[in-house]
């Protein structure tokens, strides 16, 4: 079978995914009363803070997969912001009978989620991509 790394298949991947969090993060800035209710009922430390913060990850780091700009880097981060968010917004609550059947389709969600991330982060953005463009002008 063919290595599909070069073609279209990554930059396709790449435009699937980032917008999670792109919209995820932009909603936090224009609902950010609505949200931080939810970070307090979470008892997240300085929530407005904490809120702020992960719609910057979110925005900034789903712009920098999908344009393909430090690509794993970004791919790590949202990794690994999604690990506490998992857990804290959609597992936890699952395990208190907190509306059980969304918050396992989110963390189903989120699992398939990170996989996707972790294969970015292993093999980068693919030919389309602002890192790949660099790369060839560094050569």
């Amino acid at each position: 079978m063919a290595n599909s790394s070069g073609g279209m298949v990554p930059l396709l991947g790449r435009i699937l995914i980032s917008p999670v969090f792109i919209l995820s993060g932009i909603t936090k800035v224009f609902a950010f009363s609505m949200m931080r209710g939810y970070v307090v009922a979470a008892h997240l430390p300085l929530p407005s803070l904490s809120l702020a913060c992960a719609a910057v990850i979110e925005i900034v780091g789903g712009l920098a997969v999908l344009t393909g700009f430090h690509t794993r880097l970004a791919a790590w981060i949202l990794f690994l912001f999604l690990i506490p968010t998992t857990l804290l917004f959609h597992l936890i609550p699952a395990l208190h009978n907190v509306d059980p059947v969304a918050n396992m389709f989110n963390v189903e969600k989120n699992l398939a989620i990170m996989g996707g991330l972790l294969i970015l982060a292993a093999f980068g953005a693919g030919a389309w991509s602002i890192d790949s463009s660099r790369a060839a002008k560094a050569v």
